[in-house]
């Protein structure tokens, strides 16, 4: 199940990679970078993850050291997320293909916003404050309150609010699987 679960993960950074079509070429690079990061570093984790057999058998037992975990699903989730938004982006574009008007980008320094967003998420709940997700989202919502009266910049902060976010629990959650630790208390 959690190798299943790192593929799943690296599919889905890897669709990301075609919503950057649209993008300008200076974004392009960096997005492209934070793609194949992504997707290296995911990919080394499935092999971590199929070599090592995740767990050594005993509950609580992992057979790589926790700081390495702890640092590589953080790297994962951070990176993976924007390829992963702009995947969700690009499908949200698709059912709006006929408006001319529509601006694909109204809200300006998503890439940055949602860098922070996922770190912060993440960072959170390894250092086992799940509230830190609230104030996180809190701050986010506040920066960004003026923007939201348009629909269009509404649906966007929806969208890479709930993608990004996603992202960083499924980063959090592959590596309590790692740590071999269960998820729920």
């Amino acid at each position: 199940m959690l190798v299943l679960s790192f593929i799943a993960l690296v599919l889905g950074t890897a669709a990301g990679g075609g919503a950057f079509a649209l993008e300008a070429p200076k974004r392009l690079r960096l997005k492209r970078l934070l793609t194949v990061l992504a997707l290296a570093l995911g990919a080394l984790s499935g092999i971590f993850a199929i070599i090592g057999g995740a767990t050594s058998g005993e509950q609580g037992q992992s057979w790589m050291p926790a700081p390495w975990i702890i640092a590589m699903t953080g790297l994962y989730a951070v990176l993976c997320g924007g390829p992963f938004t702009e995947a969700v982006f690009a499908r949200a574009r698709t059912e709006h293909a006929g408006e001319t008007d529509r601006d694909p980008s109204p809200l300006k320094g998503g890439l940055w916003i949602g860098l922070l967003e996922r770190t912060a998420i993440i960072v959170s709940l390894w250092a086992g404050w799940p509230e830190g997700i609230a104030v996180v989202m809190a701050i986010k919502g506040l920066g960004r309150f003026a923007e939201l009266k348009d629909t269009v910049a509404a649906e966007q902060f929806i969208l890479g609010t709930f993608s990004s976010g996603l992202t960083a629990l499924a980063g959090y959650g592959l590596g309590v699987a790692l740590l071999g630790q269960p998820l729920v208390q």
